[in-house]
């Protein structure tokens, strides 16, 4: 079983070691002689959802050198997640592939990042069956997992997605 980090935006010494475990991740993988690709999943119509999409937004619009799908004006979600895909294997030769998506946790890690070698499967905390996806996966952990998830994602408070993202981009800008 992969190891899963759990970072704490609050903390100051999180960023640099969110940094540093990524990179090591990302060496593993060879990503000196792959493309990076940074699938940001989400939709903008639930602020719990809208991490991904708030991911990809600030790293397409701040010059980051990898190629990310899942803005808030073209979100990768559910509906069009593997046509996303297919589009990523047609354009792509052997990228490596990070999954950026909201999550749902133990209250304990609520407002956490977590990081993990392996793939994600987005939706889970929604009850939707969606394929598993990508090397590397960092999710933000949005809210309580139990009863109701769907209006969870509805009522999470805005400044704790804003901070989620902030962090999980400012790393990924960092490192490449």
């Amino acid at each position: 079983m992969e190891t899963l980090y759990y970072y704490n935006p609050v903390n100051k010494d999180s960023h640099t070691e969110f940094c540093r475990n990524l990179e090591t991740l990302l060496t593993e993988y060879n990503a000196s002689h792959r493309e990076i690709v940074v699938i940001c999943i989400g939709s903008d119509r639930a602020t719990g959802d809208c991490l991904g999409p708030l991911v990809g937004e600030k790293l397409s619009k701040e010059g980051c050198v990898v190629s990310v799908y899942g803005t808030l004006a073209s979100p990768v979600h559910a509906v069009n997640l593997l046509e996303t895909l297919k589009k990523i294997r047609e354009l792509h030769d052997n990228p490596l592939i990070i999954a950026v998506d909201a999550s749902l946790g133990m209250r304990r890690h609520v407002g956490y990042v977590t990081l993990k070698k392996g793939s994600l499967r987005p939706g889970s905390g929604v009850s939707k069956t969606l394929p598993l996806i990508g090397d590397i996966c960092i999710t933000g952990i949005v809210g309580v997992s139990g009863l109701l998830n769907d209006v969870l994602l509805q009522t999470t408070r805005l400044h704790l997605v804003m901070q989620l993202s902030d962090f999980i981009s400012d790393g990924i800008k960092e490192i490449s």
